[in-house]
Order: structure tokens, then sequence, then C-alpha cells
């Protein structure tokens, strides 16, 4: 199995999983300072995440 295609995998998971935590927050939220930091927060380490992740995937060459 390719550690790198792996890794983009997990990366790629966990920016999904932000990205709905960000969109559970966004539902919950009453318009406060300190939850719009967090819905920015979470919001840009989903869309790091996914982008590399997906990135990694896709640069990497399947070798068997």
């Amino acid at each position: 199995m390719n550690l790198k295609r792996f890794f983009g995998g997990l990366l790629t998971i966990l920016g999904i999983v932000g990205l709905i935590y960000t969109a559970v927050l966004f539902t919950g939220t009453s318009g406060e300072t300190r939850d719009v930091k967090a819905l920015i927060v979470y919001g840009i380490l989903g869309i790091v995440f996914f982008m590399s992740g997906i990135s990694l995937v896709r640069s990497t060459k399947d070798e068997s």
C-alpha cells in the first residue's frame, strides 16, 4: 500500500469532517464573536486539509 496515498485519503476525510463540523456549528450559532472565530478556524482548517488531501491523492502515481 502506498503511504502517500493513504495519508492523502486520511487528510481528505479529516477535511470533510472539519467542513461538516463547521456546518453544524453554523446552524447553531447566535452570532457572537467567539462563534464566528470558531467557524472561521474550523472552516479554514477543513478546506486546507481537504485540498491538500485531494492534491496528494491526485499527484501520487500507482506503482504495483
